[in-house]
């Protein structure tokens, strides 16, 4: 029986009013139970078994499916909601990052200076001292220099990722060990931070973060399964059900899938396989070799990832006009756009769903261009492919999510005015087109499809953290205060939506989750307190007590007193 049959059969049943042939496994009773399913709206009461959502209705008609055996919980006015989706995060390197030099919790370029301080004494045997999680701002123009990190690290290479992974900090012994100086050019689609003197000054993006990177000692099956570890007990915790790895490569795809044959992989993992343009549509066989070795269960490695440009902090996003502060230059694409109108096309009659790394008003615009091709030749029956981070727009081009089926993947805890945007962004882009930044609202009323991301370990993964800015497009901590571009602002209905039904949509699972509708898969979240019944600046004060996946408890405070809320058998 299909998912989709099996579902209207058990809408059925209970329609019909039969008696359950056994009792369910659990029961939630007692709380603000939002479905997020527009059609049955909230309920009193559900029951899982198997795996499987069995009822939601009043807390009369639940009584049928309570048996000995059956655990009920009493949510005591808490919010029972379905499994978080976060169509957009790096798992495994972001697990990875925090046993290394993590700099991610630095809130200044003091703390960034202390814990590399730390860390070049935290164990002299490494030949390396390797992390990231630096803030671009914390330093001027986003370039730290290698005298300082020569300060902190004297006697070995250093090689440190900034937060949104598209800049590496590194000090001079490093350089020296890759051969990296003056006469050294720009590789393709990456630049060297220079020195008047034309010497490397200790920041290098995009491609030229690998002329060091390559010398690093290789990461190993181990290491790639320790950061997933970390990364599934954050996310059991965040409420997070369901996630689009967002750059893969076979062996972070074998990882997962030894965390499933070992049975403890506790969120559904869609896996998103790192393309390789130099293969151009060659590369579709390549990797549909690797889906189809290791695709079963939770891991799903049905998509594949392009990266078409980089950022506008480091002026490597692809623009169609001018940086304000660089006259003539638009930045580049890393893809030229009739390769990738080729991969596109290769992909999608592959089966792939085709994930885009877009920040640029002119990559966003060049993604749409590839996605037209194909929609043109197809009628668009292919796979429901997604765009990433979206930051520019062009306002003529917001409508062609909808038209194309493009999914629209915000990262929405970016939506605010820090200073990534005040000293970085909007200096390089003017009040202008400053206007289209993150235009999640726009979006939205194009009827496309909007889901949301949290593109960890470049921000917190905590869903609650990006709801609340997507409501208030104000900082977390911010309290009050006037909306940074009002008009971009959602409701927390909408934006629930999109990380629950419209993260659903953007895995083509939206007939087996995303709702709490009998029939689907039991992925359920408990809140210690209703959403709706709290300011919004309150969202991110929510804490998340209980994560189910298919009806298995993968995180559950309820038992352990975290909340304090009951949970008993009768």
């Amino acid at each position: 029986m299909t998912g989709l049959s099996r579902t209207a059969a058990l809408i059925l049943a209970a329609v019909a009013g039969c008696v359950p042939s056994r009792s369910a496994d659990v029961v939630f009773i007692g709380g603000a139970i939002h479905t997020m399913d527009s059609v049955a709206g909230p309920g009193e009461a559900v029951a899982v078994r198997d795996g499987r959502i069995v009822f939601v209705g009043s807390e009369s008609g639940v009584e049928g499916f309570i048996g000995a055996a059956t655990r009920v919980v009493n949510l005591e006015g808490r919010m029972l909601l379905p499994g978080f989706h976060d169509t957009h995060v790096h798992p495994i390197t972001g697990g990875i990052e925090l046993g290394e030099c993590d700099l991610n919790t630095a809130e200044s370029r003091a703390e960034v200076v202390a814990m590399v301080a730390e860390c070049a004494t935290r164990d002299p045997s490494q030949p390396w001292v390797r992390g990231g999680g630096y803030q671009l701002p914390h330093f001027p123009g986003g370039s730290p220099s290698r005298q300082l990190l020569d300060s902190l690290v004297p006697d070995r290479p250093a090689y440190l990722s900034s937060a949104d992974g598209h800049s590496a900090w590194v000090n001079t012994r490093a350089l020296e060990l890759a051969g990296v100086d003056q006469t050294v050019t720009d590789p393709p689609e990456g630049r060297i931070e220079r020195e008047p003197d034309g010497f490397p000054a200790g920041t290098l993006r995009e491609t030229a973060m690998g002329l060091v990177g390559r010398l690093l000692p290789p990461y190993q099956e181990s290491d790639y399964r320790l950061g997933l570890t970390r990364a599934l007990e954050m996310a059991g915790r965040f409420g997070i059900t369901t996630w689009h790895e967002a750059s893969a490569d076979a062996s972070m795809l074998s990882a997962y899938a030894a965390e499933r044959d070992a049975g403890t992989l506790t969120v559904r993992s869609f896996v998103s396989l790192r393309v390789d343009p130099k293969l151009g549509s060659a590369v579709a066989d390549s990797l549909a070799m690797l889906r189809d070795a290791h695709a079963g269960g939770l891991v799903r490695p049905v998509a594949a990832k392009i990266f078409l440009d980089g950022v506008i902090e480091g002026q490597t996003a692809a623009l169609l006009e001018d940086y304000t502060d660089r006259p003539g230059y638009l930045g580049e694409l890393n893809v030229h756009p009739d390769s990738l109108a080729a991969i596109v096309r290769a992909l999608d009659e592959s089966g792939f769903k085709v994930h885009i790394h877009a920040i640029g008003d002119r990559a966003i615009r060049t993604a749409f261009d590839a996605f037209e091709q194909q929609h043109d030749r197809d009628g668009g029956v292919g796979p429901r492919h997604i765009m990433a981070h979206i930051q520019l727009f062009d306002p003529a081009d917001i409508p062609r999510f909808a038209k194309l089926g493009v999914v629209a993947s915000f990262q929405p805890l970016w939506a605010y005015e820090d200073t990534y945007i005040t000293d970085l962004t909007v200096p390089r882009l003017g009040p202008a087109r400053s206007r289209w930044l993150y235009p999640i609202r726009s979006v939205l009323e194009t009827g496309a499809i909007v889901a949301a991301g949290s593109d960890w370990s470049v921000s917190s993964m905590d869903p609650l953290r990006a709801i609340e800015v997507a409501v208030t497009r104000r900082s977390p901590s911010a309290g009050e205060g006037p909306a940074w571009i009002p008009e971009e602002q959602v409701s927390l209905a909408e934006i629930l939506y999109a990380y629950t039904m419209g993260g659903a949509q953007a895995a083509d699972m939206e007939d087996e989750t995303g709702s709490i509708t009998v029939g689907k898969y039991a992925d359920l979240i408990v809140l210690d307190r209703d959403l709706f019944g709290i300011p919004p600046q309150e969202i991110s004060d929510s804490k998340v007590l209980f994560t189910m996946l298919e009806g298995r408890v993968v995180f559950d405070a309820l038992t352990t007193g975290g909340g304090g809320v009951a949970s008993v058998n009768r």
